[in-house]
């Protein structure tokens, strides 16, 4: 499992873009936030809007967002790439949407459930690792903002106050 401190594992995933992805596509961002989701899980759903929101408002910080669906699509079906360029769109993602249909990538995270989230500096290693907040049903309920808090520490110059946080969220479907 990666954990604060380690390396970004490298992976090269077809996007719903279309196009092939690797990290060194995001080399000139200060920071990249790995976030492994799907469309099913309903701890994901409720996410989107926020992470959506959080990569819109750090962008201009070259900050990068990068989702990816592990998921295996045969026996969740809702989870195929056809169906993750239409929840792309219809949900407007601003940020990359990825397809590690043979889960080798979330093994090298030691990912665990979606959403579950990976906060590498710009040297590439690993600085936060779990949840998005501390609320997935209500945003107005957050109490701790764990992954936008350990952004804003690195943007700052310090090392994350928070570094680790359990996940919230659906088991990854493993085939």
């Amino acid at each position: 499992m990666i954990t604060p401190g380690d390396n970004l594992p490298y992976f090269e995933l077809g996007g719903v873009d279309d196009e092939i992805h690797t990290p060194e596509e995001w080399a000139d961002r200060k920071l990249l936030v790995v976030i492994f989701t799907c469309n099913h899980c309903p701890y994901a759903q409720a996410y989107e809007e926020r992470l959506i929101a959080l990569q819109k408002r750090y962008s201009v910080q070259s900050v990068q967002f990068v989702a990816i669906n592990s998921n295996d699509s045969e026996g969740y079906p809702e989870d195929g790439f056809r169906e993750m360029k239409k929840r792309a769109k219809e949900s407007g993602f601003n940020y990359p949407y990825l397809r590690d249909k043979s889960q080798a990538v979330a093994r090298k995270f030691g990912a665990a459930c979606t959403p579950e989230a990976y906060l590498f500096d710009r040297h590439r290693i690993c600085k936060y690792r779990g949840r998005i907040d501390d609320s997935w049903r209500d945003p107005s309920r957050v109490k701790e903002e764990s992954l936008k808090e350990a952004i804003s520490d690195l943007l700052a110059g310090k090392e994350p106050v928070i570094t680790e946080r359990p996940a919230l969220g659906c088991s990854i479907k493993w085939k």
